[in-house]
């Protein structure tokens, strides 16, 4: 069965829109991070994003070739989740727009590499409560953004999940990339005891 890998950027207080925002720390590690995200899009081949992800993707990579990644991320299959977008400009750009979990369900079952998400917000949550991600990539950027970072905690919406941690690099502008694999079990199992103590003290009453 084919994997689902997420693939985020994010800062030390947890904020993950707009990193093109965020503060500079330098090109020292440009090299390194245009391997590991290179080699991550050629292992995949196919590519799902929310609309806002997809928006600032498509104003972007359309302009760019002659170089792998750009090569690769234009010809690539692209869904993009949305019940309000029109006609997409982004070649090989499909519009999910309903069934979201059927259909990347069905995804999953077809053979071929592994699908890459970008971003993680509703569209990712909404995936982890159904058991979709497999594996959670983190840029986790030496950056706290304070005032100018989230107002609200970014993962408030998502489900609870555990990740085991599969692999590290820490790259030399300070970035950690982190590799999780997703484990549901193990946050599953608490909640079944907890019910199976309840049903036995109820009966016990």
């Amino acid at each position: 069965m084919r994997k689902i890998i997420n693939s985020t950027y994010i800062t030390l207080d947890g904020a993950i829109e707009d990193p093109h925002l965020w503060p500079s720390l330098g090109s020292v590690a440009e090299e390194a991070s245009y391997a590991i995200q290179n080699d991550l899009l050629h292992a995949c081949d196919a590519l799902i994003m929310g609309r806002r992800t997809y928006n600032s993707f498509a104003a972007v990579w359309p302009t760019r070739s002659g170089d792998s990644f750009s090569d690769r991320i234009n010809a690539m299959r692209k869904f993009v989740v949305s019940t309000t977008m029109g006609s997409p400009t982004w070649q090989n750009t499909t519009v999910i727009r309903e069934n979201l979990i059927d259909v990347l369900r069905t995804m999953k079952q077809q053979p071929g590499r592994d699908i890459l998400q970008y971003g993680l917000g509703r569209v990712s949550f909404a995936m982890l409560e159904h058991r979709l991600i497999d594996e959670i990539r983190l840029w986790i950027h030496p950056l706290i953004l304070g005032r100018r970072g989230p107002s609200l905690p970014h993962f408030i919406g998502c489900p609870p999940v555990r990740l085991h941690l599969c692999d590290t690099r820490v790259l030399a502008n300070g970035i950690s990339v982190m590799s999780y694999r997703v484990d549901y079990v193990s946050v599953e199992a608490p909640r079944r005891g907890l019910q199976q103590a309840v049903e036995a003290a109820s009966m016990g009453n």
